[in-house]
Formats: structure tokens, C-alpha cells, sequence
């Protein structure tokens, strides 16, 4: 644990990059293996406006992350936070509770309150309105977006307390799962049930991407499944069922424009016509 911990605290950005290339190439060519939905498109012109998404993601990662750096050496220097303030513990223990509480505020309340704050779902449209969601639609985001989970992530390393090896290993495996429960790859179902009990799996995050509510509402986790649990916001549909995109947003030409995805945020929020549960 001490090797990793130590890897981590000094990762090279060349590193990052790597896992987040290798990890999109990796699952690209695993769902023409295995594909869950066999999507009648062009792959890389479906691609475009995402992978554009994902290069803003990464500078606006890149420019801010001195902050990240300066939050998470101060919270250590000054044992600051909710995993100092806990009991003495063995280091897997307390790597694992910091990257738990970190998916918790970067990941799952960012993400629900996106949900439910009028304008910051505008900019969290540009995500769920994806016809085709593939491993590029995992850092669709409006740079507004990421901007706002930054800000999250920030908050949850200076409240949880986690010091910078902790932040580039949640990081990291953010940036995986993310890619693998947006990645259209069929799984057993059983596997990806046990799966579901413990992490995201690929399933239990596709039902996020249906087009009506209430499941458009549900299922906010990206690492650990535990937050969707815990707070009743865990919800089940069978994958054949799963119709991506959003219904009040249904025009699939305007949602695979990039100069159209850059404007949605400012076009006005529409309430949902469909609240009724796919029986």
C-alpha cells in the first residue's frame, strides 16, 4: 500500500494520460467486441463533439489543479478533516474511507445536485443528451460542468480530508469507471448484479441514461454503488428497456451538434413530459 500511496503522490501527468487514452481506446475496441446495443452510427463522428468535451475536461483539470495540490497539502499539514479526525486506523483502511467520502462529494452530490438545481441541469443536459452512449460520452461535459465538479471535488478534499496521493488515486479511478459504465459493452447480467452491490457497474449507470424520469433521477454514483444505497436513490430497469437521451430534448441532430451542445446550457429549462415509471 505504502508503494502505491507513494506512486500516486508523484504520478506523472504523462501517467494520467495514459490512463485516460488507454482507457478509452481499451473500452472502444471491447464494445465492438461485445457490444450491449448495436448502434447503427458513425463511430467517429459520434465521437467528435465528445472527445472535444473530454480535451476541455482535461485542461480545465490541468489549470486548476494547483488548487487541488495546495487544498490537499494543507489539510495534511494541518490534520485537518473527517479521515484525521477518525480513530487511528491500519493505511488500506484509510486510503479506502478517503476515496469513499471523495466519490461521495466529487461524484454523487455533485452529480444530484445537477439534478435537481434548474440551471445546473441545463449544463448537465449536455451529458444525458448522447443518443449513443459509448466509453466518449463518459467526459461529455460542458466546460461549465467541469468547472462545477471541480469545485465539488475541491470541497471534498478539504472536508474528508485527503491528502494529494489520495486525490490522484480517486482520480484516476474516476476517470475508469466512468469510462466503463458509459462504455456499450454487454455483461452477464449476473455478474454485472453481484457487481452493482459493491461499485457502478455498467448497467446499474446505463439506467441513469434513460430518457424519462423517475430513472433519469437515479443511480448518481460513478465508483462505489453504497451512496445510491444508502440515500434511496438506487433504482433498477432491465437494459432492453433503456432508451437513451432525454425527452423533452429529443432532437438527435441538434444533441450531436458541438455548436449546439456548447449553447444548450442558455436555451431555457423545459419541464419533463413524462414522469411515469416504464412498467
Amino acid at each position: 500500500m505504502e508503494i502505491l500511496i507513494h506512486y500516486f503522490e508523484t504520478i506523472p501527468s504523462s501517467h494520467r494520460s495514459i490512463i485516460l487514452v488507454g482507457g478509452i481506446t481499451f473500452f472502444w475496441l471491447l464494445e465492438g467486441a461485445v457490444p450491449l446495443f448495436s448502434f447503427k452510427y458513425n463511430k467517429w463522428k459520434h465521437a467528435w463533439p465528445n472527445l472535444f468535451f473530454t480535451a476541455t475536461t482535461v485542461i480545465i483539470n490541468f489549470v486548476l489543479a494547483f488548487l487541488l495540490l495546495k487544498t490537499a497539502d494543507w489539510v495534511q499539514a494541518n490534520d485537518f478533516g473527517l479521515i484525521n479526525w477518525l480513530p487511528e486506523m491500519p493505511l488500506w483502511l484509510y486510503v479506502l474511507l478517503g476515496v469513499l467520502f471523495l466519490d461521495f462529494f466529487g461524484a454523487y452530490l455533485a452529480h444530484l445536485v445537477e439534478h435537481k438545481v434548474k440551471p445546473l441541469w441545463m449544463v448537465h443536459l449536455v451529458h444525458h443528451s448522447d443518443h449513443k452512449v459509448d466509453t466518449t460520452t463518459a467526459n461529455r461535459h460542458h466546460p461549465i460542468e467541469s468547472v462545477i465538479r471541480f469545485i465539488f471535488t475541491l470541497i471534498g478534499v478539504f472536508l474528508v480530508g485527503t491528502p494529494i496521493a489520495i486525490v490522484m488515486l480517486y482520480q484516476s479511478m474516476s476517470l475508469v469507471f466512468t469510462q466503463l459504465t458509459h462504455a456499450n459493452i454487454k455483461m452477464p447480467k449476473k455478474l454485472d448484479k453481484v457487481l452493482s452491490y459493491v461499485i457502478v457497474s455498467p448497467d446499474m449507470h446505463k439506467v441513469h441514461h434513460h430518457n424519462v424520469l423517475p430513472y433519469t433521477d437515479s443511480n448518481y454514483g460513478n465508483i462505489f454503488s453504497i451512496w445510491d444505497r444508502l440515500l434511496g436513490t438506487y433504482m433498477e430497469l432491465d437494459r432492453e428497456k433503456i432508451v437513451y437521451g432525454v425527452d423533452t430534448f429529443p432532437d438527435e441532430k441538434k444533441n450531436s451538434d458541438l455548436l449546439e451542445l456548447l449553447k444548450q446550457p442558455f436555451q431555457g429549462y423545459r419541464k419533463p413530459t413524462n414522469l411515469k415509471e416504464i412498467k
